[in-house]
């Protein structure tokens, strides 16, 4: 199995059919904790997972609330209210995973994810 990913419960479950498709392992959000439990307790399970979190939530872009270097990994994906371009989006997020298909890796990155390009900050 490849990567670990905790899944927000904002993100549309195409996108994590793509992720379990491509063969890494997903957990669900509401799996885990209350589908409305604040941020802090969204990123601490993530943490307690050992799983790389998944986000439409601009928030865990914000490096000075979430500092990369204090988490395992951080995936924001930029839909900005367009799911037409979830393929496109995704086809990128899954290449850059193919090429990089080691948890440490992720370990203390954010990676916003638009169609275009995926930005890293640490």
């Amino acid at each position: 199995m490849g990567l670990k990913f905790f899944v927000d419960q904002c993100v549309p479950s195409s996108i994590s059919q793509i992720l379990h498709d491509a063969d890494h392992k997903v957990l669900l959000l509401r799996d885990y904790i209350a589908i409305d439990s604040p941020d802090n307790v969204v990123i601490a399970k993530a943490q307690e997972l050992d799983a790389i979190l998944v986000s439409l939530n601009g928030d865990f872009a914000d490096i000075v609330s979430y500092p990369p270097a204090n988490y395992r990994g951080i995936i924001s994906l930029q839909l900005r209210n367009h799911p037409e371009i979830i393929p496109q989006l995704m086809q990128r997020l899954i290449d850059y995973l193919s090429a990089h298909n080691s948890m440490d890796h992720y370990q203390g990155k954010l990676l916003v994810v638009e169609v275009y390009r995926i930005r890293i900050r640490e």
